[in-house]
């Protein structure tokens, strides 16, 4: 007998080609059903008089057939009088056969369903499903009627049939899916039984409240909700564990190394930056590896934290290693490091794919040799040909770009010293509380909430493209007074070709509009070579005005720029176009960010827009962000898993998180419940925390 684990194909009616159908909701096996849940119900529970129908509602109503008719208009139909002792309705069907206007004739009765609109003859239900009915004696139905998320070829119907199957198999072997909650903790938090939240959910007795079902609020939606939220942080817990049970070297503070670094810098750490720096140190103290997360707004000074954090590696006469997501950002942390360390006697090399031929192997020597003490990079950092003498701490930049795996991968590195090295995260994204509970569970989170002093906020304005040559006089002006400007073409559709063309269009047409300005171009196309020579010639002051795309998003740090045109700002999400503006306002002088949009705007946004205009407040962005976008676009990829969620809602399911966190505490250390919980809602991903 076929339990919920067997395939699909195990239920009867299910062939290859349905299988191929199933597949594509992500149905594999019996269980798949179970979790695949409803949209949202129609009330097929009573019948309506035709009389109380209204426009716009779905409703069952029966009645007798007194007239059939085919009406030539503009498209054929045939069209049917339905009448019960309250009114008269029509139902109209454009696609019909000669049989079922044989079998819809005159003195039948009909039971139909379907939403009633206004027509050309009163109310008229459009294509209804409907049987003929033996009067009022048949029954209607028990409960409400789910419709299912479903895919081209597979009728609601079917659907409903396959569940059915699989709930009759729940039914009859109960010990397949447990309740692994237990009923102590199930108590604590009055949470409802697992089997019975999935039938209900699946099947709603007419007392169900429709409302609370259709937006998620239901009692048995949340308790399905919290248990994939829960195996969510359990498997992150996982990690943390797994990586927290290897040692790691205990690092001194490296007190006369970070005051010699201190004294060459040309202004102070705010309070904030002390405050995170005190919190890594007494993680770099401990015998087990630091896992912290700091974020920090854009222009916060997290680079010199990391700076700090790397000397402390170095004091203890290890290596440290800062990864970053793209060359252009890798290579500007790799100038800064090299500016700062070398006065110090500290050897920085740097390390990324367009690194070819000798100058790679002399870098893989003097990295593994121990000769390079600080070593910058791309991902290219992580790959099995690089080896590292000691590396006592990986510092990652911008998070979001990187997976748990990655995390996990970093264990290997330290190998070769026998130890698994501190990892120190860092994020301008500031995150929600909410998702940062979820998403890095397996992380300790500081804040550099402050900036530093002598930084000037961004006005923002935001501006029709109507107003084009305004905004261009307004880059002469700024030039023409010895600033530099930013033009931020977005992404067109998803096409990098077009929008790398969009660009070189717009340079043409600026070059041609400001011919007494040196104007430069980068976009994700060029060569790694090309983009950092246009780069430099930008924060040298030999061009005055650059024409990007989104490649400049993260870490270009050009002091005298004051003014950045954002072209079509509503195709980005907040945190997006909150990072673009960070490039401008990182003087002294008062900086300016147009927000160059297409009309008409759609709702959403002009609320977007709006809160870029109010706000400067990466946390308020962020939390707005979540609100409009929702998790899995806030944290820019889908990577960490956690955009995946079949039935929870980070957004709508926030407040659950306190819950979830005291469960995952209570539940920790219980490998059973872990394993089953872990393996029931991450499926395949569950493995990616077991491989690595």
């Amino acid at each position: 007998m076929s339990d919920l684990s067997s395939p699909v194909t195990a239920l009867k009616g299910v062939g290859e080609a349905l299988a191929v159908k199933l597949a594509r909701l992500g149905i594999e096996r019996i269980s798949d059903l179970v979790f695949h849940l409803p949209l949202r119900y129609q009330d097929r529970t009573r019948l309506t008089p035709i009389g109380l129908l209204r426009a716009g509602h779905e409703a069952v109503v029966e009645g007798e057939v007194t007239a059939s008719d085919v009406v030539k208009g503009r498209r054929r139909s045939l069209l049917i009088r339905l009448r019960d002792g309250s009114g008269i309705l029509s139902l109209r069907f454009f696609h019909f056969s000669p049989a079922q206007q044989q079998q819809l004739r005159p003195g039948v009765t009909v039971r139909a369903f379907g939403e009633a609109r206004a027509g050309a003859t009163g109310l008229e239900i459009y294509h209804p499903e409907y049987r003929l009915s033996g009067g009022s004696e048949t029954p209607v139905e028990e409960y409400y009627t789910p419709i299912y998320p479903t895919t081209e070829g597979l009728h609601q119907t079917r659907l409903r049939a396959l569940t059915q199957q699989a709930l009759g198999i729940l039914a009859q072997t109960p010990e397949v899916l447990p309740d692994v909650i237990p009923d102590t903790l199930r108590q604590r938090f009055g949470l409802p039984g697992l089997h019975a939240s999935l039938q209900l959910l699946h099947q709603p007795p007419p007392e169900a409240d429709l409302e609370q079902l259709a937006h998620g609020h239901h009692p048995a939606t949340r308790r399905l909700a919290l248990e994939e939220l829960l195996a969510h942080q359990l498997s992150l817990r996982e990690v943390r564990l797994r990586i927290q049970a290897d040692g790691a070297p205990e690092l001194p503070s490296g007190r006369n190394l970070q005051t010699r670094f201190l004294a060459q810098l040309p202004f102070a750490l705010t309070g904030a930056q002390r405050r995170v720096l005190e919190e890594i140190a007494l993680d770099l103290a401990r015998p087990a590896p630091m896992l912290r997360l700091v974020q920090g707004d854009v222009g916060s000074g997290k680079t010199v934290v990391a700076a700090m954090a790397a000397l402390s590696a170095l004091a203890g006469n290890c290596q440290a290693a800062m990864m970053a997501p793209t060359e252009i950002l890798a290579e500007q942390h790799y100038r800064a490091f090299k500016a700062w360390f070398e006065p110090l006697g500290i050897e920085v090399a740097w390390l990324a794919g367009k690194l070819k031929g000798k100058a790679r192997l002399d870098t893989k020597a003097a990295i593994a040799d121990g000769r390079a003490r600080m070593v910058v990079g791309t991902h290219a950092l992580f790959q099995a040909d690089v080896h590292f003498q000691c590396l006592g701490l990986a510092i990652i930049d911008e998070q979001h770009r990187f997976g748990v795996h990655q995390r996990l991968a970093l264990r290997e590195k330290g190998e070769a010293g026998g130890l698994t090295p501190h990892q120190l995260i860092m994020t301008a994204t500031p995150i929600p509380r909410t998702l940062a509970m979820s998403a890095y569970a397996d992380l300790d989170v500081s804040v550099i909430d402050e900036l530093p002093p002598g930084r000037t906020p961004v006005k923002t304005v935001v501006v029709s493209d109507e107003r084009r040559p305004e905004v261009v006089e307004r880059i002469r002006n700024a030039c023409s007074d010895g600033r530099q400007a930013y033009w931020v073409c977005t992404l067109i559709e998803e096409s990098e070709a077009l929008q790398c063309q969009a660009a070189e269009v717009t340079r043409d047409e600026l070059t041609q509009a400001l011919p007494e300005l040196a104007v430069g171009l980068v976009h994700g196309r060029m060569k790694s070579s090309e983009k950092a020579e246009v780069m430099t010639a930008f924060k040298a002051g030999e061009l005055d005005l650059l024409v990007a795309t989104t490649v400049i998003e993260v870490g270009v740090d050009v002091p005298n720029a004051s003014l950045m045109i954002i072209e079509n700002p509503e195709r980005l999400g907040l945190s997006q176009l909150h990072q673009l503006r960070g490039r401008v306002g990182r003087g002294s002088t008062e900086s300016f960010c147009v927000l160059l949009y297409h009309p008409p705007l759609s709702k959403s946004s002009r609320q977007r827009l709006a809160v870029m205009r109010e706000t400067t407040d990466g946390f308020r962005i962020a939390e707005k962000d979540l609100e409009i976008r929702g998790p899995g676009e806030v944290l820019g990829t889908r990577q960490t898993g956690l955009a995946q969620m079949k039935i929870a809602d980070l957004e709508r399911d926030a407040d659950l998180l306190e819950r979830v966190t005291a469960l995952a505490q209570a539940l920790q250390g219980d490998t059973d419940v872990t394993t089953v919980l872990v393996r029931r809602w991450l499926g395949e991903a569950a493995g990616r925390y077991g491989q690595v």
